[in-house]
């Protein structure tokens, strides 16, 4: 017998009829003797429809009451997958962010979770209770409810299962785990049984939408294993009910990890901006005057080139930030001229972020060399660099993301089983 957490996203409750299905495979786990507590998202599309209206009651709101209104969602799955679950004989009862409680900071619509209390679930599971839990919400000093952002529900079921003391936390989403690429665009991309915390943080944060940052970060410190696989298979096949590991990808210790690859993914995102700076003076505190009020903005940078002139009295500045961001960071850049004393922005949003990851390139040299001379076979231009421990990240244009995508998968031999 295990202690689960089960998380379910938007488009695996987007209706009834999916909500049952839902129902299934949660009966499946409580028959097999699990203890089990389960966390939704809102049903597809509620959350983008209260936004909606919140914004259109007023486009400068008080952030409590769209916290109010959004958290909305999350609570009528929770309530309609309890009597579901009961409806199948199933004991389940609902829970809200402030009932368990879910302690959180005061950043409304943006919260950070402190701290939970798991200890009335954990009582209510061990004697045979699923505790059904709206995700993305808690309760903030105030003791008003509060959100946790896009894709919340992920860091509710993991923070859940830290706090219960889960043996594994699943989950549950449209796709049957991590692939080693986008399958859209290597159609050779495989599906990984196991992956390191570090490795699918890297892939999380560089572009793979199967999980959020935050959820994986919270995996990965309160070491949290935690499994990605599809709520679109039958609940009752004897793949999932007999199986000793159904088909999905475990995130955990690499120590779990035997067969350790030099590289396990290649991610990619086009939400990239570059902003240059030209001819800025080369003397100390430049690069606060640059990247301090970029800070104060909440606006993220991320690769960074510098080039020094000949004589060392003159550098450019290049760096990337987000492209929702790319408008007001120059803007505050501009606001900012006089004190940096450049000569001349420039900007481009054409560009795409190609990332290599895998820990074993801690141990392997050559990884980098390899896709730089693969790229310029194929006549890709790369126009920024930054490196980690287990990560090679590289700026190109956009226009060529598919190809550099598929050059890199095949490279390093990821198409092969």
């Amino acid at each position: 017998m295990a202690r689960l957490v089960m998380k379910f996203g938007g488009t695996s409750v987007a209706d009834i009829d999916r909500i049952r299905n839902v129902a299934r495979h949660v009966k499946r786990e409580v028959a097999a003797g699990h203890q089990v507590a389960v966390v939704v998202s809102a049903m597809a599309g509620t959350t983008n429809q209260l936004v909606e209206w919140t914004r259109a009651a007023s486009r400068l709101h008080d952030a409590r009451e769209y916290d109010a209104v959004v958290a909305a969602g999350e609570q009528i799955t929770a309530g309609l997958l309890a009597i579901t679950l009961q409806d199948m004989g199933v004991n389940a009862r609902s829970w809200l962010g402030w009932q368990i409680p879910i302690r959180t900071d005061s950043a409304h619509g943006a919260a950070r979770i402190a701290n939970i209390d798991g200890s009335t679930m954990i009582g209510r599971m061990e004697q045979g209770q699923v505790a059904v839990v709206a995700g993305f919400q808690g309760v903030a000093p105030d003791n008003r409810v509060s959100t946790f952002g896009r894709g919340g529900s992920d860091t509710t079921a993991v923070a859940l299962a830290a706090a219960v003391g889960a043996d594994r936390c699943d989950i549950y989403t449209d796709v049957d785990g991590v692939y080693t690429t986008d399958p859209r665009i290597v159609a050779k991309a495989r599906r990984m049984s196991r992956i390191s915390y570090e490795e699918m943080l890297e892939m999380a944060s560089l572009g793979a939408k199967v999980l959020q940052v935050r959820s994986v970060e919270m995996a990965m410190v309160h070491g949290v294993r935690t499994f990605v696989r599809s709520s679109f298979s039958d609940p009752e096949s004897p793949d999932l009910i007999n199986a000793a590991e159904p088909p999905g990808t475990l995130i955990c210790d690499e120590d779990e990890i035997v067969e350790k690859q030099v590289v396990t993914g290649i991610a990619y995102s086009k939400d990239e901006a570059q902003i240059s700076l030209r001819r800025v003076a080369d003397k100390p505190g430049v690069a606060a005057a640059v990247f301090m009020p970029l800070s104060t903005a909440n606006i993220n940078v991320d690769m960074i080139v510098q080039n020094i002139s000949e004589d060392g009295s003159l550098t450019d500045l290049t760096f990337t930030v987000p492209i929702a961001d790319f408008d007001r960071a120059q803007a505050v850049l501009e606001g900012a001229r006089d004190h940096v004393g450049y000569q001349a922005i420039q900007g481009s949003t054409d560009v795409a972020k190609i990332s290599v990851i895998g820990i074993g390139m801690r141990s392997h040299a050559g990884v980098a060399a390899q896709a730089f001379e693969a790229l310029a076979t194929r006549g890709i231009n790369i126009r920024a660099i930054t490196t980690s421990e287990i990560k090679i990240s590289m700026l190109i244009d956009a226009s060529y993301t598919e190809l550099a995508v598929r050059t890199l998968h095949s490279l390093y031999g990821l198409d092969k089983d």
